[in-house]
């Protein structure tokens, strides 16, 4: 440890060789300690739904908005401050928008560019010059920063400067460059870092777009969610995530993201299904099929694990085929369709050999998938089980807990895994699969997170046969682990937070996954403000039920606010209407102090550079 150290204090030394470089820098250091917190801006179950994750990520949850009202409140009139905005979000959009109407002339972008500079100045005030200059477009930063740091004097030498830019802008006809470099700009300022909690695949339709623009993002990182980690399994050509994803795209009608999006072919899955399920249109008898070779590949993963305790999942054996029901914890239920023709009643788990090539087929695509693997190789990269951060814990589904509000976790071979221990093990194997790396139990067990009772991600015991065969709606009612039972109480979320050696009291739990009802009195700040759950249905299809279309957190150096958003109409609408998504903010602690870069994990890491520093300047004497 000492020889370690011997060799970072001589690296530190090349890198500021004179006394003088070590001052500069730790003057600099301690003046970055003072600066305000960074905005921190959190999503969660995005779902696939493209157009209104892009709009949020463009207006960041309305802090653009509410510095345009800020600045401009005296000076614009409201729909004034709503095209300003507008033109922020959609910079190339909106110009071109303009010039069809021919609204774009010399007084139009003189105006609107000292608009752009006056806000772009308010949102890097609270980053040191350097920052901002590195986040600025490579071929205007000397003119932007120029712009930037204008100081009025006496004989207004430097606003004629300023003037004399942007005339000169407009005059080489630099202007609508220059307009959408600084809205990228203000964009890239306005948050700092961007956590996105979980569940980008599934339900809604372009989830490959979200996973693009989140890889062109300058700072993030992700919470797996359970249907993320399935995708990544169905990456690695693990059958039974294979035809989970299938099947679950079918039934969403999204067949697109599959052929379309990754490259995935479904025509041997639907010329099998043709062959076998004759009263089902196309794309109803592809799902039928997937979904029994999924029951049999869910039997042969339960037998291989007993550890798992899933064995009420295995239902073709509970079928009695000639009266047409299934026969689920000593009650018989009639079925609400009848074709398993490829279902051997002696060996109801063995795939046909039409069933293996079809399979066989699906799990070759979705290995030759490039556009999947750097996809998946993103989430590997910028993402985990959860994060600590700030003092915050994030993570997407549940901490497993019992009857009792005890830790609850999984026997694996000779030993039992709970709490912390419990997801850096699930983090480790999800990895392992991702890298190629993984044996036979740990690929199997990336199909039990996905679906398991006390699985981190699931935390319910998946009822996919009932919800398809069976119209009681009482037997599809899907058990939740007790976690959901507990987490509202206070005592429970600090056990969790200890447990992850976090006991400061500004602490908290953020959390997605399960969608708040608000239209049933439901609140998303819960356990006295110890647990933020910000799964407020992004997904079309949980709107009617939640009553909102998603919840997004901002946490800046005055404290954290939630926005509960209405559903999102279209970008197009936005263009057209200068309308904003509707949103309605509550500001639920405030920091008395504001909070500053010494009080963050970054600052913490600075506090340690300064003080090593400051042990070599004494080395030096």
């Amino acid at each position: 440890m000492e020889r370690e150290k011997e060799k970072y204090m001589h690296l530190l030394a090349k890198e500021y060789p004179t006394r003088q470089a070590a001052c500069r820098e730790i003057i600099n250091l301690n003046a970055i300690l003072n600066l305000p917190k960074g905005t921190e801006h959190f999503m969660s179950d995005l779902h696939g739904e493209y157009e209104a994750f892009c709009h949020i990520i463009n207006n960041c949850s309305g802090v653009i908005k509410e510095k345009v009202e800020r600045i401009f409140a005296e000076r614009l009139s409201p729909q004034e401050r709503c095209g300003l905005c507008t033109l922020i979000y959609y910079p190339t959009e909106k110009l071109n928008a303009l010039k069809e109407q021919g609204n774009l002339v010399e007084d139009w972008y003189r105006v609107n560019l000292q608009y752009l500079i006056a806000v772009a100045k308010d949102v890097s005030s609270k980053y040191t010059r350097s920052k901002v200059r590195k986040a600025m477009p490579e071929e205007f930063s000397y003119i932007i920063d120029e712009l930037l740091h204008m100081q009025v004097d006496e004989d207004n030498n430097q606003i004629e400067y300023h003037r004399q830019i942007i005339d000169t802008i407009i005059h080489i006809r630099a202007a609508e460059e220059f307009i959408i470099a600084l809205a990228e700009l203000i964009k890239r300022l306005a948050v700092d870092h961007l956590h996105i909690v979980g569940d980008i695949y599934d339900r809604g339709a372009h989830p490959e777009k979200i996973m693009d623009l989140l890889m062109q993002y300058h700072s993030l990182d992700i919470q797996w969610g359970n249907h993320d980690v399935l995708w990544m399994g169905a990456a690695a050509g693990i059958p039974s995530c294979v035809a989970t994803v299938v099947r679950n795209n079918i039934r969403y009608h999204n067949i697109q993201v599959l052929e379309s999006g990754y490259g995935i072919s479904l025509r041997t899955l639907v010329v099998f299904a043709g062959r076998h399920y004759h009263d089902a249109d196309v794309m109803e008898a592809a799902q039928q099929a997937i979904s029994v070779i999924l029951f049999k590949l869910e039997g042969q993963l339960i037998d291989r694990h007993p550890e798992y305790q899933m064995d009420d999942r295995k239902m073709l054996e509970k079928i009695n085929y000639d009266r047409g029901t299934v026969t689920i914890e000593g009650r018989e239920y009639p079925l609400n369709r009848q074709d398993f023709p490829t279902v051997d009643r002696q060996q109801p788990y063995k795939l046909t050999e039409e069933e293996e090539e079809a399979l066989s087929d699906l799990c070759q695509s979705f290995l030759n998938s490039e556009k999947l693997h750097r996809h998946v190789q993103f989430l590997c990269d910028k993402g985990g089980m959860y994060r600590q951060f700030n003092g915050n814990l994030l993570y997407h589904g549940c901490i497993p807990l019992d009857a009792e509000g005890n830790f609850e976790g999984i026997r694996l071979g000779d030993k039992v895994y709970k709490g912390k221990e419990y997801l850096d093990y699930a983090d480790e194997a999800v990895r392992r699969v991702c890298l190629s790396e993984a044996v036979e139990s740990e690929r199997d067990f990336i199909f039990y997170l996905w679906a398991g009772q006390n699985s981190p991600l699931s935390g319910r015991k998946i009822k996919t046969f009932e919800r398809m065969y069976l119209d009681d709606k009482e037997i599809t009612v899907e058990k939740r682990n007790p976690y959901y039972d507990y987490y509202s109480k206070e005592y429970i979320c600090n056990m969790i937070l200890r447990e992850f050696g976090l006991f400061s009291e500004m602490s908290h739990i953020i959390n997605g996954h399960t969608p708040v009802k608000v239209s049933k009195g439901e609140v998303p700040v819960r356990a006295n403000g110890k647990l933020i759950i910000i799964d407020g249905g992004f997904c079309k299809a949980y709107h009617k039920e939640t009553g909102i279309a998603g919840y997004t957190l901002i946490y800046n150096s005055h404290g954290m606010r939630l926005n509960a958003h209405k559903p999102f109409e279209s970008i197009k609408k936005v263009l057209e209407e200068n309308k904003d998504i509707e949103s309605s903010t509550d500001i639920f602690e405030t920091e008395e102090k504001r909070i500053r870069v010494r009080d963050t994990d970054i600052g913490k890491t600075i506090k340690e550079q300064i003080d090593d520093l400051q042990m070599m300047l004494s080395d030096k004497k």
